[in-house]
């Protein structure tokens, strides 16, 4: 009398789904990373709990010596309207990411903050999370 089952497991392993998972993290990854710019410029920035992430097309930095930087390119307090509107020509949907330092006077944030929405762009506060 034979016992034994007529379906036998087979013990051979396919790595190809792995590889797929893998590819598809890998891609995932490499997406979701180009999302997040970092500005290359030593700016001690405020905390705060709500903090989101926007896709910024320009990057206007102010550091805590009143230097201005669009996009990491030195400016000036009076050219700044200028180097702006040369930065969003062109771009149908204009979000200036402001990185300020936290000892920065407020009245240089309104200066930045005015020059941009006079060019119809949206303006968008970079904070660190807490």
């Amino acid at each position: 009398m034979n016992l034994s089952s007529r379906n036998k497991v087979d013990p051979a392993f396919s790595m190809s789904s792995m590889t797929d998972i893998i590819f598809l993290l890998l891609i995932f990854f490499m997406l979701t990373a180009s999302f997040v710019t970092p500005s290359g410029l030593p700016v001690n920035l405020p905390s705060s709990k709500a903090s989101t992430i926007v896709m910024q097309k320009v990057s206007v930095t102010v550091t805590d010596d009143l230097q201005y930087f669009v996009n990491d390119r030195p400016s000036s307090a009076a050219t700044l309207k200028n180097d702006l509107a040369a930065e969003l020509q062109g771009s149908e949907e204009g979000v200036v990411v402001l990185h300020i330092d936290k000892n920065v006077p407020v009245e240089n944030l309104v200066n930045v903050a005015s020059a941009a929405t006079e060019l119809k762009a949206k303006v968008s506060i970079a904070t660190r999370p807490e």
